[in-house]
């Protein structure tokens, strides 16, 4: 069946091998509910398990990429049909609110960190709460000049309860972090770009082209390293020095055994461009 839009976003495929996930709901600054947090679930797991997908790609449409929990009353009629049903229950209790923010809201950038496959965040407007944690558990992030990042959460009286606490620190160190979110900034493209934020700042005209050449390069790699290559990267960032070098050296274990190794350096010695991939395409 391949990989399905969902409630509150669309789909859609292109070559050679990108996924462009896309939010729909403007009118709401793409803000994001059960529903939708259940159906983009699936449609990671969808990018996992195809072998056509190489690189999926996030943006948004209107004012927001998204701008953070639909707090208005829980908005729920999206139009797209559902991937999967709504899980009862809610915030209605301490242990009801753990579990969700387990079982649904967490989940969401559990799997895109662990997708396999890279990702590209195109920010084009306000990336707030969970649409910040969602751009930050992506591997890349380009934003547009009118793009504006921030948890803000504490404005609310409320955490930043779906890991951005988490990536944050990841991306700016405790100090920044503490500053970031406890006196609740929400910054510009330029200033994100500043922090590490964001990879490159482009024209909101520009936006979905350089995000589209971005996953389009990535797309022509080798993609069983770079795949290894990506999940290594994270691991080391939370192990040890010793436990990286493990986890490397049983990476390339594999790496250097595939295909795609054997035609690289075929490759470099004929001079030529490599023909990467070939075993996925068969």
């Amino acid at each position: 069946m391949g990989m399905m839009g969902g409630r509150g976003f669309d789909v859609e495929r292109r070559a050679p091998g990108i996924a462009l996930v896309t939010f729909n709901q403007p009118d709401r600054l793409n803000g994001m509910t059960q529903a939708m947090k259940r159906d983009l679930l699936e449609t990671i797991h969808q990018a996992q398990m195809d072998d056509s997908v190489r690189v999926v790609v996030f943006t948004g449409t209107g004012r927001a990429f998204c701008a953070g929990d639909d707090l208005a009353g829980g908005y729920q009629a999206h139009g797209e049909p559902a991937q999967v049903p709504v899980l009862p229950g809610g915030h209605q209790t301490p242990i009801s609110t753990y579990d969700g923010l387990r079982v649904i809201s967490q989940s969401v950038n559990l799997a895109v960190r662990a997708l396999d496959k890279l990702t590209v965040a195109a920010i084009n407007g306000y990336a707030i709460q969970s649409g910040l944690s969602l751009a930050l558990a992506c591997d890349f992030r380009i934003a547009s000049t009118e793009a504006r990042l921030g948890s803000a959460t504490l404005r609310f009286g409320l955490l930043p309860d779906e890991g951005g606490q988490f990536l944050l620190v990841q991306h700016l160190g405790v100090g920044r972090a503490m500053d970031f979110l406890i006196r609740k900034r929400i910054v510009t493209a330029a200033e994100a770009l500043d922090l590490g934020l964001v990879n490159e700042v482009v024209t909101p005209t520009d936006l979905l082209d350089r995000a589209l050449a971005l996953a389009g390069e990535l797309a022509e790699g080798p993609q069983v390293a770079m795949r290894l290559l990506k999940r290594s990267i994270y691991v080391a960032a939370e192990v040890s020095f010793a436990q990286a070098l493990e986890d490397i050296a049983l990476r390339t274990a594999v790496s250097d055994h595939h295909s795609d190794a054997r035609e690289g350096v075929q490759a470099f010695r004929q001079k030529r461009q490599p023909a990467f991939n070939q075993q996925l395409e068969g």
